[in-house]
């Protein structure tokens, strides 16, 4: 199974009991869903607790799934429901004083505001976008947003592209990223009345 081999057929493939295709589905969008059940606070081991749930859902659901396309979204909508679903039942059995200061700095931590909301959202979309590129285009971008920035020439190591190309190919992959479903449907969809779509920047 090629890492770089459209998303569509990753998902035939995965439903057909593939187990190359299954392992490049969840190396793609391991970082999506992490995201997602990050923004619970969860500690690491209970984040790998609710991500192991997912996976299970999604073998469990994977012949419903008829528009490949969508399972970004499915993925978003199911790491949260889990994420939430984890959080209730850890509620229940661990009791809280709700005079403690702790209990009551989580609680408005849980509150977040819309435009946090919204730079999840353009997180979310991105990670999925990314998830659809072929690796070397993926890996180029990663590096692209290391911190401290890294120069043509370390990026040139990294990737074995050649520092003349890092521009172009940068550009190329910025290209297929915009045209991925996900980054269409994040910058298409209306904000508000009247408004013609949402920006990534």
């Amino acid at each position: 199974m090629d890492d770089d081999c459209p998303l569509a057929a990753l998902v035939v493939a995965a439903t057909a009991g593939d187990h190359r295709a299954w392992h490049e589905l969840v190396d793609r969008y391991a970082p999506l869903l992490v995201s997602v059940i990050r923004r619970f606070r969860f500690p690491p081991n209970e984040t790998d607790d609710v991500a192991q749930t997912v996976w299970l859902r999604l073998i469990e659901h994977l012949d419903d799934l008829k528009e490949p396309r969508a399972l970004p979204q499915w993925i978003i909508t199911t790491g949260r429901r889990e994420a939430l679903r984890h959080l209730s039942t850890r509620g229940r059995s661990v009791p809280h004083d709700p005079l403690e200061a702790t209990w009551s700095s989580q609680q408005i931590e849980r509150i977040e505001p819309d435009d946090e909301l919204l730079r999840a959202e353009r997180h979310a979309a991105l990670l999925a976008g990314m998830a659809e590129l072929p690796s070397r285009q993926r890996l180029l971008l990663q590096l692209f947003v290391e911190d401290p920035p890294l120069s043509y020439s370390e990026i040139s190591v990294r990737t074995g592209i050649p520092v003349g190309s890092i521009g172009p190919t940068r550009a190329r992959a910025l290209d297929r990223l915009r045209a991925t479903q996900p980054i269409r449907n994040y910058t298409t969809e209306p904000v508000e009345s009247g408004s013609t779509g949402r920006r990534l920047t």
